[in-house]
């Protein structure tokens, strides 16, 4: 008789999964290469999804780390979602490249913001990750020396401003809500008349995901958070999970990377996806699980999400092709 299958209750994170912001990027690179065909250049990876990436390079874009990796060609150029530093489009007119802008509307508006803050004279701080593409690509929308990077609350301890009283900052969208919070309380304690965004620059995706997580940390012996080690939302989602109660939170690519040996004796799992992950990794998750236990799948949803962003002017369809 074949041996049953143990129990299993799955707690399904959502929202969970691709952004507006990302699904825009991965639109663009694809209505590019069908409107103007292979190659497409891409400037980094497009999102930090390696799933995502392969399938594009794949249908014919091509992925480079700098301008100069590509060759003169009238082939569209496309800028990643985290956004460019300043010195980067003007090499792209320069060589007169054909350049389809993927930054994310969210990041652009941190870019705006910081632009502000520079021309009302203010010194701007910069919470986030040193080295992430969506950091350099802010810092590098100023002058050298205009923006200071403040990673931790120690940072935000020791900074010490020009002048107090013009000081300002923004911060990386896809932050920990939490520790964003507990930087930004610092700032404000020690500078009282520092100036923050008009409206918060953590995206909102990043935001109901952590929100999503902590609704099922408590309920669960491990989080599996589908995404890529290079994906900054998607190790928030690690760290959120451990600090609600989730002691055992991990990353994976996919369904290959399940740490079987960690949740043989539980009873519950949840699983969830960064904003850079396809629903297609989670499905492919859950039916591996399928194969092993006795699943019961029960979704928490904790945010409805129906933000869309438009895609370039160049890509969007004719009034002739739309009918």
């Amino acid at each position: 008789m074949p041996q049953s299958r143990p129990p299993l209750t799955i707690y399904l994170a959502a929202p969970r999964g691709f952004c507006a912001g990302v699904d825009r990027a991965i639109q663009i690179v694809e209505l590019a290469l069908a409107k103007y065909g292979a190659p497409v250049y891409v400037r980094h990876e497009i999102v930090h999804n390696r799933f995502v990436v392969d399938s594009l390079r794949a249908k014919g874009a091509v992925f480079v780390e700098e301008l100069d990796d590509i060759p003169d060609t009238d082939q569209p150029v496309i800028f990643s979602a985290h956004g460019v530093a300043k010195s980067v489009p003007a090499a792209a007119r320069h060589r007169r490249m054909f350049v389809l802008d993927a930054t994310c509307p969210l990041v652009s508006k941190v870019h705006i913001e910081a632009a502000r803050h520079h021309e009302e004279g203010l010194e701007i701080l910069l919470i986030g990750h040193a080295g992430h593409p969506e950091v350099i690509g802010t810092m590098g929308q100023l002058p050298e020396g205009a923006v200071t990077l403040v990673e931790t609350a120690e940072d935000a301890e020791r900074i010490e401003p020009r002048d107090p009283k013009k000081l300002s900052f923004v911060t990386q969208t896809t932050l920990s809500v939490d520790d964003t919070a507990s930087i930004v309380a610092v700032l404000r304690r020690r500078f009282p008349d520092i100036v923050g965004p008009h409206k918060e620059d953590i995206c909102y995706a990043t935001t109901n995901r952590q929100a999503a997580v902590k609704a099922i940390a408590p309920k669960i012996g491990c989080l599996l958070v589908v995404g890529s080690p290079q994906s900054s939302n998607s190790l928030r989602l690690v760290e959120v999970a451990q600090r609600a109660g989730c002691a055992t939170a991990r990353l994976i690519d996919g369904a290959g990377d399940i740490p079987w040996g960690e949740i043989e004796n539980i009873e519950s799992v949840g699983i969830t996806a960064g904003a850079s992950a396809p629903e297609t990794l989670v499905e492919q998750v859950i039916e591996a699980f399928r194969e092993r236990f006795d699943v019961k799948l029960e979704t928490v949803t904790t945010a409805q999400e129906r933000i869309a962003f438009n895609v370039p002017r160049e890509l969007r369809p004719t009034p002739s092709s739309a009918a």
